[in-house]
């Protein structure tokens, strides 16, 4: 751990310097000096001992200018003043390490606070790049025109779309169940959240620093949560307030310390554009991420993006087949191939005009699309509805198809090709869609919140495949904000045991949970997690 050092480089005119190293004091202050046009920042070493580097660039009269992190992942940071005249009077840059190993917060703790992303984020242009070179806007490039007003029908979410009564389609053996709330206190959820304006609904409350917007994705809905190993998962997309499309598209998650860091420019290659109601899906075996569809304003998609985990590289996929533009859609994998099902689809384009019900399936070693023949009862055309593989089939929960919600069941049989409704008992949740789904185990998988079409909710159910049970989670002291369009994912973390002497880590499953919207304004930015086995 002795070689590991913080090194600068001011413009491109000299090497660069060593400023900090754990051999010495923690924090450093450097005189930036007039006419510097470039700040580049930078790690070497192997991250042991502390978890981050925070960087704050204030100018001549110490008022804040910007603020960065280094991590383990996201090791370079890259300012240049051209684009803001920020410093052209000279500034101070100050280091400084943070989180030793023998600190290390317990992966049962929420991080980050709740967040409604303001009309105008004056800080979100402040993020730091995450690398050298030049910084990547296909993401994050906003659409100027008809800003705050409902450009495309397609991206509003029942949630946001209408404050009429939406009517409930119940399944067989389908009862409402009591909702239960998940994961806060009460008390806790004052300190963690932060302050809002009773008289100002849907505003960001202003906040002492500027950390909380930098250090973590701002607050968004229609994202995708994707674990690529059991210590890092990849955020991708979203859209905040007044519709407006995330300008910080593209993050990491380290849950090894639950620390947030921006990766729009860590992968090479052409980034997805802008979108919502995308999917996500990680293939274990080849390591790579797919991204297909969505919707950005009156703009559908039926593109396929490939992000390789190991190479970091974006590729667009010039697939052979025939596939309509989807959003809102699921997609799952199994054997290698992903399996879309369902979405809203527009027809004619660019208005959306009802769901799907069709089944599509993409190779991706062949690079096509095709339909299989399927038998059975197949759903009905549906959107933002759950679906989750398990023993070799795959489990359609909820959805809707406007104006109704949905609480019924159906799987495929992936040998057969095969649709059946399952009979389902126990506590089923009411009707509900954009609801959060994860697995649990071989044969149980969770869901929670959603929109009923009239409200958010933040109820929990556990639906066990070999039992066809619903077993609604009481879940009490924890409770939660009511949130839809959210992301959940299971994932190994690592938790630190005992307090004095000699402390051992240990791994084991936990659920994380992030975003959404309340259907009242806010976009949510909290990550909360909790171990599986509080189930």
């Amino acid at each position: 751990m002795e070689d590991f050092g913080v090194y600068v480089l001011f413009g491109t005119d000299e090497p660069p310097r060593l400023i900090l190293n754990l051999r010495e004091p923690v924090k450093r202050c450097v005189a930036v000096n007039p006419g510097i046009q470039q700040i580049v920042l930078f790690s070497r070493g192997r991250w042991e001992k502390c978890t981050s580097v925070s960087i704050q660039l204030n100018d001549e009269r110490d008022k804040l200018i910007l603020q960065g992190k280094l991590t383990a992942f996201n090791k370079c940071v890259s300012w240049e003043s051209w684009e803001d005249d920020l410093w052209s009077n000279g500034a101070t840059l100050t280091m400084q390490i943070e989180g030793f190993k023998n600190g290390r917060p317990d992966s049962a703790l929420t991080i980050a606070q709740k967040e409604c992303t303001p009309e105008c984020n004056a800080t979100t242009a402040l993020v730091p790049r995450g690398g050298l070179g030049k910084r990547k806007r296909s993401w994050g490039k906003e659409e100027e025109e008809g800003e705050g007003e409902a450009r495309g029908q397609e991206n509003i979410c029942p949630i946001f779309a209408s404050s009429e009564k939406t009517p409930h389609r119940r399944g067989r053996n389908n009862s409402r169940a009591g909702q239960t709330r998940l994961f806060l206190p009460k008390e806790e959820q004052a300190t963690t959240r932060a302050p809002q304006n009773p008289r100002a609904k849907g505003k960001q409350a202003k906040t002492p620093t500027q950390t909380a917007l930098l250090d973590i994705p701002s607050g968004r809905w229609g994202q995708t949560l994707s674990a690529i190993d059991p210590q890092t998962a990849i955020l991708i997309g979203g859209q905040g307030a007044r519709m407006q499309f995330c300008k910080d598209p593209i993050w990491k998650l380290c849950t090894e310390d639950l620390s947030w860091a921006p990766a729009e420019t860590l992968a090479e290659g052409p980034t997805p554009e802008a979108r919502i109601g995308h999917t996500a899906t990680y293939d274990p075996e080849s390591k790579r991420i797919f991204v297909f569809g969505g919707s950005k304003n009156k703009k559908w998609f039926n593109d396929v993006h490939i992000l390789d985990t190991q190479s970091w590289r974006w590729t667009m996929v010039e697939a052979q087949g025939k596939v309509p533009p989807l959003a809102y859609h699921s997609c799952t994998l199994f054997r290698g191939e992903l399996f879309v099902f369902g979405g809203v689809f527009p027809r004619p384009h660019p208005e959306p005009d009802g769901c799907s019900d069709s089944l599509y399936i993409f190779n991706p070693e062949m690079a096509i699309w095709y339909q299989p023949i399927v038998i059975g009862n197949k759903p009905p055309p549906r959107s933002g509805h759950s679906a989750c593989v398990m023993q070799g089939k795959i489990f359609i929960f909820g959805g809707w198809d406007t104006p109704v919600c949905f609480n019924d069941m159906f799987q495929l049989d992936l040998c057969l090709m095969e649709f059946s409704a399952v009979q389902t008992s126990g506590s089923t949740p009411s009707p509900r869609s954009w609801h959060g789904c994860a697995a649990l185990s071989d044969s149980c998988f969770l869901v929670h919140g959603g929109y009923n079409g009239n409200v958010a909710l933040s109820d929990a159910f556990i639906f066990n495949t070999d039992t066809s049970c619903w077993t609604s989670l009481a879940l009490s002291p924890l409770t939660s904000e009511p949130r839809a369009g959210h992301s959940i994912i299971t994932m190994a973390t690592t938790c630190i045991k005992g307090f004095s002497g000699e402390q051992e880590e240990s791994s084991s499953q936990a659920l994380l949970i992030f975003g959404g919207g309340d259907n009242e304004g806010s976009f949510f930015s909290d990550l909360i997690t909790m171990p599986v086995k509080n189930l």
